[in-house]
């Protein structure tokens, strides 16, 4: 045990662990916020399908050699309009439109890094996360977006839950519904782009998704599941990260099997109990 506190006090010194446990548990607070609101509208699958989308984006950053967090943001959100607009519009389902996007921006990265083979290993670190690219700009962008969705989230609260519940019933309520689904939509957007950074393209999409069916297991209230997630999330991110450094291993993955070990407990002792 001493040993064990030895390794977390010596991780601590290093500037790019502290670097890692401010900007993961800060995405992992915007993630659960969300999550909750993805989860229950059936939307989990958009958090999937702008993680293709943002890979695409940092193919082209590293292509024309310039940075990745401010040209994916743009793009990614731009991306989600257009997911919600195919699904408006063109009477595309929801999921079909984020196969067409996502498909779209997958072929698009790929097709870049085989032109520019030079930039595969970063582009690589960018999938599949990587806590040493983390950046004071990552900091800075990953709080700033903790403290938007939090507060966009307590002043549009009970917008968000009628919408989320019943969008027929929020209308008869007069909510706008698209103005609130696209609020949510362009959130998850800016939090997967900075998200990247910590679990990679590739993973991203269970931060939002994880802690929320987690504590869907306890039958909670809708707040009490926001912040339930929320503590299950900021905990995956601070044990992977210490973890990571402790044993070598990918930093992103490791969160996301330590959230998937969360839910199987819970899901074991539900039916247990």
């Amino acid at each position: 045990m001493t040993g064990l506190l030895t390794l977390f006090a010596e991780a601590a010194h290093y500037d790019f662990i502290i670097k890692a446990l401010i900007t993961g548990t800060f995405i992992a607070l915007s993630c659960s916020f969300l999550g909750v609101f993805l989860v229950l509208k059936k939307w989990s699958l958009i958090g999937d399908g702008l993680a293709h989308v943002s890979f695409a984006a940092v193919a082209i950053s590293l292509f024309f050699s310039t940075s990745p967090l401010f040209l994916s943001m743009p793009v990614v959100i731009i991306s989600s309009l257009v997911i919600l607009k195919l699904n408006e519009k063109a009477r595309i389902s929801g999921d079909a439109a984020i196969g067409l996007v996502s498909a779209t921006a997958v072929a698009t990265g790929v097709l870049l890094s085989s032109i520019g083979k030079g930039f595969n290993v970063d582009l690589f670190s960018y999938l599949f996360g990587s806590i040493l690219i983390i950046g004071n700009s990552d900091v800075l962008v990953s709080v700033l977006l903790s403290f938007f969705v939090v507060v966009l989230v307590g002043v549009f609260y009970n917008s968000l839950f009628a919408v989320t519940y019943d969008e027929d019933f929020a209308s008869i309520a007069g909510i706008k519904n698209k103005p609130i689904n696209y609020l949510i939509v362009i959130l998850t957007a800016a939090t997967i782009t900075v998200g990247i950074r910590v679990v990679g393209t590739m993973l991203i999409s269970s931060m939002i998704i994880f802690p929320t069916v987690s504590t869907l297991q306890l039958g909670r209230s809708f707040k009490q599941t926001i912040l339930i997630s929320s503590c299950i999330s900021i905990f995956c991110v601070i044990s992977g990260v210490f973890l990571s450094f402790i044993i070598n291993m990918p930093t992103g993955a490791l969160i996301v099997l330590l959230n998937a070990v969360v839910f199987a407990c819970i899901f074991l002792i539900k039916r247990i109990i």
